[in-house]
């Protein structure tokens, strides 16, 4: 399977582009590969088809946020997977073809039925809920199918019926020459249909603002940038049609004690001169509470520790990874004078061993490179 060109690269634009740049750049591909322009050329075909799902993405602006941190694989991984061939592009873009070209393409008009929006929500979460898991409760303004008409915009007892004026196709056509122009339909607008008795409640447009709870499960080990989807929770779908998604967007806190790296933890813990020398057995903090550490006579500053298993689970196998301790030997600041005392009985002591040592050193000489 060929691996997709870059979205920006296939309409020949920055990724800074604008909306207009984004649409004036698809308008040149289109007319140059339209398949009516290029009949049976299937590259001209397929080139149609990439630039036609660039300008998709790419002019939605939560689509192009999600493919500009994810690239491809973010948008398969929200249920994106393009166009099913031309009648879905005609559909999509009746209204940009007529810009383009004067006419719908000669296809068919979109359905009624259409997708709802996408919503985004931004979720704030601290150190330990992303580290266990939680589940919270949002709240949301959206749209939602009009409880009143069931979604059909039409008032209780009045049904839906096909446009006269355009036999339900959504387009009406005039002759120019040789050619026939088609347009979309004034009198319903391209659906096809028109609504006689609209509901009061909606106004016929089948949907109405309205809040609504929702409940989130956060899974463990969820990181900043983690984004969850909620198939089904966006807004309504128009007349009948599907609702769109929720994609929940994380950002964790930092921890006042707590580092992360990937599935590790990270701290720091201060011992004092004399536990590093001799040796002792200490509490610290880990996710889950508290625990013994051992620390060997002669650890020296900065000195790792590795807690197998005492890190955050990973979303992919749910594999906890370990924490990383490390120690700071602190020197006292403050000295009894019997502190000094012994600190100087001490230094003569080990004055010997390092005055032997640096002596053998300076001895040794310069290292010499091989000639």
């Amino acid at each position: 399977m060929t691996a997709k060109r870059d979205y920006y690269e296939v309409l020949g634009v920055e990724r800074s582009a604008s909306d207009s740049d984004l649409k004036k750049a698809y308008r040149k591909w289109a007319l140059k590969f339209h398949p009516d322009r290029n009949p049976g050329d299937k590259g001209a075909e397929e080139k149609f088809k990439e630039a036609s799902e660039a300008y998709q993405v790419l002019n939605d602006s939560q689509k192009r946020q999600i493919y500009d941190q994810y690239g491809h694989k973010g948008l398969e991984g929200s249920g994106f997977s393009g166009f099913g061939g031309f009648e879905d592009i005609f559909s999509s873009f009746g209204d940009i073809f007529e810009d383009f070209f004067g006419f719908g393409g000669g296809r068919r008009s979109r359905s009624r039925a259409n997708r709802g929006n996408d919503l985004r929500y931004d979720m704030q979460l601290t150190f330990m809920e992303a580290a266990f898991g939680t589940e919270k409760e949002v709240e949301l303004e959206k749209a939602e199918a009009c409880t009143e008409c069931e979604g059909t915009g039409a008032a209780p007892g009045a049904g839906v019926e096909t446009c006269p004026h355009c036999g339900g196709s959504g387009q009406v056509g005039r002759s120019q020459g040789f050619f026939t122009v088609r347009t979309t339909c004034g009198h319903c607008r391209g659906q096809g249909q028109v609504i006689s008795n609209p509901c009061t409640t909606c106004l016929g447009q089948g949907k109405i603002l309205a809040r609504k709870k929702v409940s989130v499960r956060i899974p463990a080990g969820v990181d900043n940038g983690s984004r969850l989807r909620l198939t089904g929770e966006g807004e309504a779908g128009g007349y009948g049609g599907p609702n769109g998604d929720l994609y929940v967007f994380i950002h964790v806190e930092e921890h006042d004690f707590f580092k992360r790296d990937e599935t590790s933890v990270l701290c720091q813990i201060p011992i004092s001169f004399v536990q590093a020398a001799l040796g002792d057995t200490i509490n610290i903090p880990t996710l889950k509470g508290e625990t013994e550490l051992a620390i060997p006579k002669g650890t020296q500053p900065g000195e790792i520790f590795r807690l197998r298993g005492e890190g955050i689970p990973s979303l992919r196998n749910r594999h906890r990874g370990d924490q990383i301790v490390q120690v700071n030997v602190k020197t006292p600041t403050k000295l009894s004078k019997k502190q000094v005392t012994l600190l100087k009985e001490f230094a003569s002591l080990e004055e010997g061993k390092f005055t032997s040592k640096l002596k053998n050193i300076l001895k040794s000489g310069p290292t010499r490179a091989a000639n």
